[in-house]
């Protein structure tokens, strides 16, 4: 039987991000090339990079003045507003009022255009000109893609969705969306604008959605009004990891907090769940890694709090600095105000460390061992990690716990659930 061509748009992939989304979509290809053609359209790639039976199309490595550039569908379809540039970092959106897709019409007439053979030359995806830029994908990809054969399109998160929508409006292909996190999940529920509407739009055009969590199906559903009959929640599978311990420094026990340091995060949380815990266990330290906005006024507030002898901050780390860090913890905390999965969770489970999580979050939904609260019930949380620091039968009981949760965590089984989705809507 003909294997199914799947024309893949995504944004990030290692190794020149290797963010959660980066890291999902690899995961993916690596285990659906088995059972499907893949061309993944990306605006940047590493041409030395090799993905085995993956054609890994970068914009960047194309001459972009050569493609058949002609005006998509939806650029006409929507109403002229002036051009208000985007402050965006990877998932940490902020509101905007205004009509969706306020600068396609702009784009097409070129008021923005750069010079097209240097469009993805670029080292920051994102930025605050991420708007233009997905706009500018959106036209180059759509005219990448009528040069390929494919039976559906698959797109990985809002930064494709546009492209996603052209290519199905030229090619009567179905599209499917693929969401990793929703502006609901970085601003709030009260976050509207841009971004937002897109989203909107994309997930009521497609022909079916996958939220990475029944969560994230759940906010689909409530907070953007989609039909439920087009979502199809699939959890995100683990990768294997060459599990080791490395031994500490210093006596006391350590608790890691790992992520963006953003509102959606809950770093604040993690920070007032520190200060509770070491009143009642002083031999611990609290360790956050990662950047953001943040991290600066944290980073204050430590010190205000007089715990900046016992929480420490490491800054961005790469892959292998995290694993290391990872081998070296004794609690992994992650107080997420809204995550929709929280793969850093599944990693830290992999190394044999309890985890604490919140309740808002994917995740939640197949580490059923792991200790849960609201994100904003400090109390617990750190109720939680005393327990765990103080009671070795509980921490050995988490621990097998979640061992066993992760057996089922594998791609394997995510891309049985994605197959029978292109099945579906083909």
């Amino acid at each position: 039987m003909r294997k199914p061509k799947i024309l893949m748009l995504g944004w990030e992939f290692p190794p020149i991000i290797n963010g959660g989304l980066g890291i999902a979509c690899l995961g993916l290809c690596k285990e659906l090339r088995k059972s499907a053609d893949i061309s993944l359209i990306l605006p940047k790639s590493d041409p030395s990079y090799i993905v085995d039976h993956v054609e890994l199309i970068g914009l960047n490595n194309i001459d972009l003045l050569k493609l058949n550039i002609e005006a998509g569908k939806y650029y006409k379809d929507f109403s002229d507003v002036e051009y208000v540039p985007a402050n965006i970092m990877p998932y940490d959106t902020t509101g905007r009022n205004g009509n969706i897709f306020p600068i396609l019409q702009e784009a097409t007439n070129g008021t923005h255009k750069k010079d097209a053979s240097n469009s993805f030359q670029i080292n920051d995806l994102y930025g605050d000109d991420l708007i233009a830029k997905v706009i500018e994908f959106s036209k180059y990809a759509a005219a990448v893609a009528a040069t390929k054969e494919f039976d559906v399109i698959h797109c990985h998160d809002w930064m494709t969705f546009l492209a996603g929508l052209e290519i199905k409006e030229a090619s009567k292909k179905p599209l499917v969306l693929h969401v990793h996190s929703l502006e609901y999940d970085r601003g709030g529920a009260e976050s509207h604008g841009w971004v937002y509407d897109l989203e909107k739009w994309s997930m009521e055009h497609a022909d079916a959605i996958i939220p990475v969590s029944q969560y994230t199906g759940t906010i689909a559903k409530d907070h953007y009004g989609i039909n439920p009959k087009k979502l199809y929640p699939v959890h995100n599978g683990t990768d294997f990891v060459n599990v080791f311990h490395t031994p500490k420094d210093f006596p006391e026990k350590l608790v890691l907090f790992l992520g963006r340091m953003t509102g959606q995060k809950g770093p604040q949380y993690f920070q007032e769940i520190a200060s509770k815990v070491i009143e009642s266990v002083p031999n611990v330290r609290f360790v956050m890694a990662g950047t953001g906005d943040r991290l600066r006024g944290l980073i204050e507030t430590g010190a205000f709090k007089k715990i900046g002898n016992k929480l420490h901050f490491t800054g961005f780390l790469n892959k292998e600095r995290v694993n290391k860090l990872l081998s070296m913890a004794d609690i992994y905390c992650m107080p997420s105000v809204s995550e929709p999965f929280g793969l850093s969770a599944l990693e830290a489970a992999q190394f044999g460390i309890p985890c604490v999580i919140s309740k808002q979050s994917g995740v939640a939904e197949v580490l059923y061992g792991a200790l849960k609260a609201d994100y904003w019930d400090v109390e617990k949380m750190a109720g939680h990690i005393i327990s765990l620091l103080q009671n070795e039968s509980l921490r050995e009981t988490v621990v097998r716990d979640a061992f066993n949760d992760l057996q089922t965590c594998t791609w394997e089984r995510s891309v049985g659930h994605v197959l029978s989705i292109y099945k579906r809507v083909a």
